[in-house]
Formats: structure tokens, sequence, C-alpha cells
């Protein structure tokens, strides 16, 4: 485990204000109306920040605010001998207001994360900069920091930190109740090579994991504080390491069993998950619920093209239904606009949804990231536009941005086929009957001992009521649904509710996106935004886009 750096020279205390940016709004993943209706203010809470939080020395004074959830007063700024700060291209704006505001107070501002690390010119402004991943370099930093420096950058080497050296984050910072998950990390890096993909920039290709040590002690620490519900495994592939994730997981059901199941289990994985009755088993005893997959295109083509071969080996809808089989919803990863479409996708898409059952989809325009192979590609090929790495500044991800390259089919085509696919899935009437049918195919195991709790029955309360007052457009698709569950698969009842919640943020969501696609459509057909391919190599009239 890490030790927070103490010095033999007694350090003298600082007092360290940890910032979370907000992320840009509206997002698929902020959840909002759906996180109001169950009495929080956010899904997950800043695990960079509280990590890196307990990495500094004991004798420091660190507190949390986090942007998202609260506001950012003098008050906390006046008792700050420092600010760190800093995360995810989605945050960007945020962050260098951040910065922006302790500029103008006086105050030191460091900045850490992915989006510093991929494009570190941007933060310029700051104090200090943390590039990659801080276990192996906060000691430095601190160091530096209590020997009178006031400006430096502190770079890790890449895929080279031994995370069973991370420490248990400082949970205690935080407001539980705020936010609908709780999220830790047991692994980092993913083994596949996907296009599109950055974690493998920043992460590398073989999965590093901490200790089943490690991660029983941040699942005490929580337990300890008294929270009890979802717990938000933030990998970026679950099962990128099989051989330590089983051996992991047989400590983590009888951690659960012997506690009575205080916690539920998200996460993301690979499709190639269904192939491992094993694994699945060891998922379901563990109490896992529900697994984000990407499954981005039905079409083997498009799949081989962007890298993402192990989703071809496979039925993807006998692979899901197993999953369902093992009482593990999926929330699937959807993208239009790669170089491999010939023709509209719409349809295929849509059906490969609703033969798959799967309610909650993030339905995405393809996006060139900073560092990754397929931006790399565009730019050989003069296809990439300028300002690549300063996405999301309106926009907190794909859903609204994208697209940031010329397009070798019509973009009218690619916008329009986007805008049918959300039309249909979110209709409430294909929505709902999706939850429906995935009510009866969610295979939940009945633990008597996982009771439900005064507070998730609170919970339960509050969405009810707010479809029953506010959402006269769902009422009805609600009420079938939940009597359908009710009756033929009781077990997957509190699965149905939090689906029928998800729409709240998924279906307002939806249809915003959609306008704003289809001002996209109508800027061409106006002539206001030049229609171009990769042959013509005209640029954008609108938003500045140009080609590189």
């Amino acid at each position: 485990m890490l030790v927070s750096p103490e010095p033999a020279k007694a350090l003298k205390p600082c007092r360290v204000l940890m910032v979370q940016p907000r992320f840009t709004a509206p997002s698929f993943w902020n959840y909002r109306a759906t996180c109001n209706a169950f009495g929080a203010r956010y899904p997950t809470q800043p695990l960079n920040l509280i990590t890196v939080a307990a990495m500094l020395p004991s004798s420091w004074d660190v507190r949390l605010i986090d942007r998202n959830t609260e506001e950012l007063t003098s008050a906390h700024l006046d008792q700050a001998d420092l600010v760190m700060t800093g995360g995810m291209m989605a945050q960007k704006t945020d962050t260098l207001e951040i910065i922006k505001i302790c500029r103008a107070r006086g105050i030191p501002v460091v900045v850490g994360g992915p989006d510093v690390t991929s494009s570190p010119y941007l933060y310029d402004d700051a104090d200090f900069q943390v590039q990659g991943e801080a276990e192996d370099i906060m000691a430095a930093f601190v160091n530096a920091w209590t020997a009178g420096e006031r400006r430096g950058v502190f770079k890790a080497e890449k895929f080279q930190v031994d995370i069973t050296r991370s420490p248990i984050p400082r949970f205690d910072l935080l407001t539980l109740r705020h936010y609908f998950y709780i999220g830790i990390q047991f692994s980092r890096g993913c083994p596949f090579t996907c296009e599109f993909c950055d974690i493998i920039e920043l992460y590398g290709r073989v999965p590093r994991t901490k200790t089943n040590e490690q991660m029983l002690a941040e699942l005490d620490a929580l337990y300890r504080l008294g929270f009890r519900g979802t717990v938000l495994f933030v990998d970026d592939n679950f099962i990128g390491n099989k051989k330590a994730i089983k051996h992991f997981l047989p400590v983590l059901a009888t951690w659960q069993k012997e506690r009575g199941y205080p916690f539920h289990f998200v996460t993301e994985a690979t499709i190639n998950l269904a192939d491992d009755d094993q694994l699945l088993g060891l998922m379901r005893k563990s109490n896992f619920i529900g697994i984000f997959i990407g499954i981005e295109s039905p079409d083997a083509d498009t799949l081989i093209a962007t890298q993402k071969k192990q989703n071809t080996r496979r039925s993807l809808v006998a692979s899901v239904n197993k999953i369902y089989g093992a009482g593990m919803y999926v929330y699937a990863g959807f993208i239009v606009g790669f170089d491999s479409e010939k023709k509209s996708v719409a349809n295929e898409m849509i059906d490969c949804i609703e033969a798959m059952s799967i309610p909650a989809c993030m339905v995405g325009l393809l996006v060139a990231l900073p560092g990754t192979q397929l931006t790399r590609r565009l730019a050989r090929e003069g296809r990439l536009h300028r300002g690549t790495d300063v996405l999301f500044e309106t926009a907190a991800d794909q859903g609204i941005a994208g697209l940031n390259f010329v397009t070798l089919r019509p973009r009218r085509d690619v916008f329009v086929d986007y805008t049918t696919v959300l039309e249909k899935i979110y209709s409430p009437d294909a929505y709902f009957e999706r939850v429906r049918r995935l009510g009866r195919l969610l295979n939940r195991p009945d633990r008597t001992a996982a009771r439900v709790s005064g507070h998730q029955l609170l919970m339960i309360a509050r969405l009810i009521w707010r479809i029953v007052t506010e959402e006269k457009d769902i009422r009805r698709s609600f009420w079938s649904t939940a009597f359908d569950c009710a009756l033929h698969n009781l077990p997957a009842f509190g699965d149905v509710l939090f689906m029928a919640a998800l729409y709240l943020h998924l279906g307002p969501f939806a249809r915003y996106v959609r306008a704003c696609a289809e001002e996209q459509v109508a800027s061409i057909d106006s002539g206001e935004m030049h229609e171009f391919t990769a042959e013509s190599g005209t640029s954008m009239s609108q938003h500045g886009g140009r080609l590189a």
C-alpha cells in the first residue's frame, strides 16, 4: 500500500481544497433527473480526487468541493493554501474556470487527470500539472511544494504505475447521500485495441490490478461509513485480466454474504464475458446487477474495421441474453459515423437494440479523441478538423459533440441515421416495451438476506410519486411494465423500477440530442454548413471547423 509521504523533517501543514469540476451538461451519463427522483444529486463521486487526497501527508488539512453537487464559495477559497482540480475532457471548461478563479485570487492550483495528460498545453495557466497516474509522482510534488517550489510539471511513466501501492480513497471526504453510485477501481487498462478508444493510450493494454486485500479494505471503509447500495467498479474493462478477477470474485462473494449483501455492483466489460460461465457465476454470487458493454455496431465489417473483432465472434443477442440469465442487466454503447458505413445503418441498429431488449443505449456520434489510433489515422489522411483536443466545451459527450473529421459518406446521411435511431428507441412505448421484456428475462437471485432497506423504500416511493404526479406521458407505460414484472418476475422488480427512472433522464436527453442533430441537417440543407466528403476536402463553415 502507498504510504502518505512524510519526509524526516516535519512538514508545514498545508490547507488543500480539492475541487471537482462540473461536467458539461447535458450528457447521457449525468442522469440528473433520475438522481433527483431518488433523492441524490449526481451519479457518482470524484474518485480521482479522493484517491489523490489519500496520497497527501496526513498532517495536511484536506477538504473537498464537488461542483456537480454544491457551490464553490469565496469562504472555501479563503481557507485554501492550495487547490487541486482536473479530470476528463467533458470537465475541461469548468477546470479552466477553476484555474482562472484561483489565479485571480493568487491561490496556487494543481491540475491533473486524463485531459491534462492528453492535452497538457491547454492547461498552461495552472501552476502545477500532474500528468499520468498519480501514485508514483505525488511524493515528488509534495516534496517540491514543501521546498518552496510554486510551479512545475510532474509526469508519470506510462503504464508503469504499480497500483497495488494505491491507497484507500478518502471516502470520508464525501457527502455520501449526494451520490447514487459510489465508485471504486480494481484494474486499469484493457487488452483490446479498438481504434477509437483512448483507454489503451492512457493506461495500456496489460491490465494492472489491485490486490484482494486492497479491495476488501476499500469496501470495509465504505461499509464502516454506513454506505449501503450500488457500488460502481469504474474499470474500463472489468474482465480485462480474467485470472486476477477470478481470484478476487470468490473473496468478494464471501465478504458480501457475511454482511448480508450490503452492496450491489455495476461495471463495464466486453461482450466476451458471456463466453465464460464460471465468470458469470462468480459475478452473480458477488451481487453484480448491471454491465455496460460497448456493442458499437451490429455490422461485422464495421467492427473488424475499427478493430473490435471480439464483438464479431459470437451472437450479440445470445450473449446479452446469457448475461441476463446470470442476473445482470446490460447498458450498451452504439456509434454512428464509422468509415465502413456504406449506406443507412439506422434500421439495422434499431433492430439489434430491440432484439437484445436493452432499454438504456448510449447512441453517439463517432469522435476522434486526442491520442487515439483513429485520430492519428485521420490526421495522416488529412481528414481531421482542427480543435480536436478542445471538444466538449459546450457538449459533454458524443451524443452532441462528434464527427470532428471529414466523413466518407455524406455527413447529412449520418445525422439523419442518428436522429432516426434516437427517435425510434426512445419513444416511450418502445423504451418501456424493452424494459418489460428485460423484466421477464432478468434472472435475479432471490436473496432473502438482501432485504430492502428503509432508505431504498423511500427512494422507490419518491420515484413512484414523481411519475404519478409529473410524468403523464409515461405513467401508463410505467404501470403496465411494473405490474408485468410483479406478476412474472418479482426479484427483478427493483431493476425494472431503475430502468423506468432512467427514462426520466434518457427520454428528454434523447429529444434534446435529436433537436441538435436536426439543426445540423437543416444547416446542411440551407447551405450554412457545407456538405463535404474526404474527396472534396471542403471545409465546414459552421463552428470554425476546418481540415487540419
